[in-house]
């Protein structure tokens, strides 16, 4: 948890946690994720002593609703598309190139 936080900051910091934790996220990173989010929002709000540009004038995370999270113009990386098809135990995934996965996952 960030340093400074107020009882409404540690209670977002667990939810973000605890979510990117569901998507499959490893422990190590639903904590980082979850604090880049917290001191994103504590810039934007002033409760922070320093801010980059980018924290206070970037749209809030709030709003985005995870547009970014794999919407690029190539959608998911291999990656994620591997992990998503290790949690629907896909055989055969290994040897799988990216469009392969895509076809086995529906994407």
């Amino acid at each position: 948890m960030p340093r400074g936080s107020n009882s409404k900051r540690e209670r977002q910091y667990e939810h973000i946690k605890e979510s990117a934790e569901e998507r499959g996220e490893s422990t190590k990173r639903a904590k980082e994720i979850a604090a880049r989010t917290v001191n994103k929002e504590r810039a934007r709000s002033g409760e922070s002593k320093t801010a980059s540009k980018s924290s206070t004038q970037d749209e809030p995370s709030s709003k985005r609703g995870g547009q970014r999270s794999s919407g690029g113009s190539e959608g998911p990386t291999y990656d994620q598309l591997y992990e998503e098809a290790k949690r629907r135990n896909i055989h055969g995934r290994s040897s799988m190139n990216k469009s392969e996965l895509k076809k086995s996952l529906g994407h």
